[in-house]
């Protein structure tokens, strides 16, 4: 469990998503922005490996010739389409987090900036998930070095969350199954019947939320049980 005040589990929160902030936005970032959104589209229609270097050229208006000298292959534009997608959900994370201190309504602020980027992105999220292990070596190890810290921000916000509730329970299988709430909605959301991101991310933080608490004091009345079994057996 862990020892550290809210507080101070905030500062390092921030540290980490301060290392991960990227720098102001130029010029170019915002023409690279619009390719990433075409390619992001091109990858959506037709799957990373039905699409094509000229498939990708033709939707951001750019001669073949152009798109290769900025980038060199699809690989590239995928790679910077996932970095640019987690570097946008940290760094708007991070903003967040810094007006909030309450471990439950930190928790809660984490899925509404995750639910709100998905569904206002649900191209770039199906993108992101089916092609999830399609980069490789370089590009590979720092699109899931980026995913690893956003992981661990997770599961320092369910550490806090325990602290302060005095509880017990696998942070990790927590934050796995916390994951799989959110990440798979594009298979199953429709804004026509289905509520915005505000209400989606109140639901869902109560489902898990009070599923994990009710899990961690049920696992502590059962040891509880099975200690006092064994003493009335000594």
């Amino acid at each position: 469990m862990a020892s550290s005040s809210p507080v101070s589990s905030a500062i390092s929160v921030r540290r980490r998503l301060t290392a991960l902030t990227p720098p102001a936005e130029t010029r170019f970032d915002r023409r690279l922005g619009k390719i990433l959104l075409h390619a992001t589209e091109v990858f959506y229609e037709k799957g990373y490996e039905g699409a094509s270097m000229r498939d990708l050229a033709r939707s951001s208006g750019m001669s073949l010739s152009g798109l290769y000298y900025y980038f060199e292959s699809k690989e590239k534009l995928l790679y910077l389409i996932q970095k640019h997608t987690f570097s946008t959900i940290v760094e708007r994370l991070r903003d967040r987090l810094d007006e909030v201190f309450d471990p439950e309504q930190r928790i809660r602020v984490f899925i509404l900036n995750h639910l709100e980027y998905f569904l206002t992105n649900q191209k770039a999220m199906k993108v992101l998930s089916h092609e999830a292990e399609v980069l490789k070596d370089g590009f590979g190890a720092k699109i899931a070095a980026i995913k690893r810290e956003y992981y661990r921000i997770c599961v320092g916000l369910l550490d806090d969350f325990k602290a302060a509730k005095r509880l017990e329970f696998s942070s990790r299988m927590a934050v796995l199954s916390l994951f799989g709430m959110m990440n798979w909605i594009y298979t199953w959301y429709n804004p026509r019947v289905d509520p915005g991101a505000e209400e989606l991310s109140r639901g869902m933080g109560d489902i898990f939320l009070r599923g994990i608490s009710a899990t961690a004091k049920g696992q502590s009345a059962c040891t509880k049980a099975s200690q006092k079994r064994k003493s009335a057996s000594n």
